[in-house]
């Protein structure tokens, strides 16, 4: 698959944040953010799994705990949900070693607590 045949579902899981953020603006928690974006991604007919747990493995053995990504819209975007005051190294760090883990290309830090949502989003491709 091509990252341009993929892309889409970025933009469309972007523009379902936007209006999540148009609604509830900033201020609140990232659970309660990312349960309103199951919403608007449900109702925008995508597919997505909240909470998916991925494996750890270490030094090639799995070990007995897991990461759990946010969201994952069909199976092609992880999407890390944030409510900070802002987004820092670690959580970018933090969205490469979930994509590695869950071996998907496209990642999306989506931080709620901005006054222009746009501001508070970083896309980073693995």
């Amino acid at each position: 698959m091509v990252l341009a045949d993929v892309d889409p579902y970025s933009r469309l899981a972007i523009g379902c944040a936007i209006e999540v953020h148009r609604t509830l603006g900033p201020g609140l928690l990232e659970s309660v953010y990312e349960a309103c974006l199951c919403r608007e991604l449900a109702h925008a007919d995508l597919a997505f799994v909240r909470q998916q747990k991925l494996p750890v493995i270490y030094k090639g053995q799995k070990v007995d705990c897991e990461l759990k990504a946010d969201i994952i819209v069909e199976q092609v975007v992880l999407l890390e949900i944030k409510s900070v005051q802002t987004i820092l190294p670690v959580h970018e760090a933090q969205l490469l070693t979930y994509l590695k883990v869950s071996a998907l290309r496209i990642g999306l830090i989506i931080n709620f607590n901005e006054i222009r949502l746009t501001d508070g989003i970083r896309r980073r491709l693995l």
